[in-house]
């Protein structure tokens, strides 16, 4: 009932614009538009979403469009994809989650979230936008977290006019110490609610970042108060929410819609040059990505990107090359 409600309030105010901005020009430049749109408040006060849209010059709906999520720590800034896919034809739509990047508003906390369920909304919002423009068969594109948050979507209460799943590097499972994953996490889920806001755990390498950064050995710019060097430290409450999805999707998902699923060859171990940092995944297991990415569905391709990132969509250029190439091959086989 919670669910239906949210989808028929995320309609309304597509349709009378109450909570919604007007469209403005976005920081990525020529073609890139974004608006804001205000969601219920929830424990911590006022929550918005933000919708990006590309429309190049001369651009007209195809009426098949991607919307994309981003990951953890991040937001959309990757304007060559948005060229990409406009480029094959596709319209091409980005959704900055609540509490990320365009969508902080002051005094929140960045990242925050106790339940997964809570970015549907934002999803919801964003399908509404499509539909209103005119794009009618959608591919959802979720990246790590945003991989995650996709596939638990699709997992649970999907909009019919999705046809595919692509997933790059989907934060399926921890990429933690045994130990870590098998007691400290379900300790932390158990009792998570007496301190939803406890940092359980911070980074303060910024070797990954620095790898993707212009000037530090990278070729990407962006906002690094909105994808900072050292991640966010992570809380008690997202943890929980973290694994109360992964639960979901490991489980039964039963995601019917052909999935496109994503990973590098290699991920960075301790040990392991710097330089690797450009040519593996340094943030998950790829070897969970694959096990649990394979169940997620009766219709699974899975794609090793040798050399691949994290992001995937950041490797090096002949490396994107070949997996746009890889992309725009299996899109229209598959939708």
């Amino acid at each position: 009932m919670k669910r239906l409600f949210t989808i028929l309030f995320a309609a309304l105010l597509t349709v009378f614009g109450t909570a919604a901005s007007g469209w403005m020009a976005d920081s990525l430049g020529d073609g890139f538009e974004m608006r804001y749109v205000d969601q219920p408040a929830d424990y911590a006060g006022p929550v918005r979403c933000t919708i990006v849209r590309y429309r190049p010059d001369g651009h007209r709906v195809s009426g098949t469009g991607v919307l994309y999520i981003h990951g953890y720590n991040d937001y959309f800034f990757q304007a060559e994809m948005a060229r990409q896919f406009a480029a094959h034809g596709y319209d091409f739509y980005a959704v900055d989650l609540r509490k990320y990047g365009r969508s902080l508003m002051p005094g929140q906390v960045m990242c925050q979230v106790r339940d997964m369920r809570e970015y549907f909304a934002d999803i919801d919002s964003t399908l509404q936008q499509m539909h209103r423009d005119g794009v009618d068969r959608i591919v959802l594109f979720g990246h790590s977290t945003g991989g995650l948050t996709a596939a638990y979507y699709m997992s649970q209460y999907p909009d019919p006019s999705i046809r595919a799943l692509m997933l790059n590097s989907p934060f399926l499972d921890w990429n933690q110490s045994r130990f870590q994953e098998k007691f400290l996490v379900p300790l932390v889920r158990t009792f998570h609610k007496a301190f939803p806001n406890k940092v359980m755990n911070r980074s303060d390498d910024p070797s990954y970042s620095w790898s993707l950064l212009k000037g530090h050995g990278g070729e990407w710019t962006y906002n690094v108060e909105w994808k900072r060097p050292c991640s966010v430290p992570a809380t008690a409450s997202w943890i929980a929410a973290i694994d109360a999805a992964q639960d979901v999707v490991q489980a039964d998902p039963k995601i019917m819609v052909p999935i496109l699923l994503m990973h590098s060859d290699r991920s960075f171990r301790h040990g392991d040059p710097a330089s690797d940092y450009h040519c593996t995944d340094a943030v998950l297991d790829v070897r969970d990505i694959a096990f649990y990415g394979r169940r997620l569905g009766p219709v699974v391709t899975e794609l090793t990107v040798r050399g691949g990132l994290h992001d995937l969509i950041l490797s090096a250029p002949a490396i994107r090359t070949a997996l746009y190439t890889y992309i725009f091959t299996w899109l229209p086989r598959h939708i």
